[in-house]
């Protein structure tokens, strides 16, 4: 009878080991469809500011409207509807051609508004962010950091298409380091105030001295909007990740120019061409390299 009670409660115990087990299995399977469904989110959000990044791009330069101005074929002229500008899917249904003149539509926009989903996502999972994240600081930080990251993506586009450092759009992305302080003194009373009151002060110093001096007797600021550019990044990223950015720049830079002489083709260009061809986009590769390096440091700080 003994053998029987013992053999009968392990039956039981196996039972409800089962039970429970199998209920964990189905617990951690709607966590992680919850989770998908988040990041899903997130990359369509991030789609969405890849569309807006590609606008602005377009129309910063030419000193139009990026707000209130509806969306239109710069071939055509053509208002866009909203079906015409949905993220990737409009670009997918309509065969990357305008609906209205049949004109190509250039591919960056198409890998741009994925790209900035998926930096987006990678973002959002480098801070192990889901959907019972409670942390007010972490939301905090991927908000800033979303704003961080729009700002580096438009400062790129602009500087590789026309080879300077847009100050209207770093003097947005001064605002939101701005208000990063101050919610993280108010907030979290962070101890290291003085270090961005530093760098603050160092900002403000060569915007006077920019449109003060500078641009009355230099003829190229480039080197002076660079140098607001690597405060800007060194303001949000700190002194580590912002050396990383720099070096791995430099490597950049170099490959760029390594590809440059190998593929260079073999034909007489007039002076005012070879100007051009040595013309380096160095903003673009110090926003592309410091997005890769925040990334890397998110998941080597918050996985280790």
């Amino acid at each position: 009878m003994k053998y029987k009670s013992v053999y009968a409660s392990t039956f039981i115990i196996c039972i409800e080991s089962l039970s429970v087990s199998k209920s964990q299995r189905n617990q951690r399977k709607d966590l992680q469809n919850m989770e998908a469904i988040l990041y899903l989110f997130i990359f369509c959000i991030g789609s969405v500011f890849g569309s807006f990044f590609t606008l602005a791009v377009y129309r910063i330069p030419l000193k139009q409207n990026i707000t209130h101005e509806r969306s239109y074929c710069p071939n055509c002229n053509h208002k866009l509807s909203f079906f015409d500008m949905i993220p990737i899917l409009s670009y997918l249904f309509l065969g990357a051609k305008c609906r209205y003149c049949k004109q190509k539509i250039r591919q960056r926009y198409f890998l741009l508004e994925i790209l900035s989903g998926i930096v987006f996502v990678l973002f959002a999972m480098s801070l192990k962010l889901n959907i019972f994240t409670t942390n007010l600081s972490t939301w905090a930080y991927f908000v800033f950091g979303v704003l961080y990251f729009a700002t580096l993506f438009i400062l790129a586009g602009i500087d590789k298409e026309k080879f300077y450092v847009e100050k209207t759009v770093l003097l947005f992305g001064y605002i939101i380091e701005t208000l990063y302080i101050i919610y993280l003194y108010i907030v979290e009373k962070d101890p290291n105030m003085y270090r961005y009151v530093i760098y603050l002060v160092i900002i403000c110093i060569l915007t006077v001295l920019d449109t003060v001096i500078f641009r009355k007797k230099i003829k190229n600021s480039y080197p002076i909007e660079i140098l607001l550019l690597c405060m800007f990044i060194l303001t949000f990223t700190y002194e580590t990740i912002t050396f990383l950015t720099i070096t791995f720049t430099l490597l950049a830079i170099a490959i760029h120019l390594i590809i440059k002489k190998i593929f260079k083709k073999k034909k007489k260009i007039v002076q005012l061409d070879k100007k051009q061809k040595l013309e380096i986009p160095i903003g673009f590769y110090l926003c592309v390299t410091n997005i890769i390096c925040l990334l890397i440091a998110n998941f080597y700080i918050f996985y280790s």
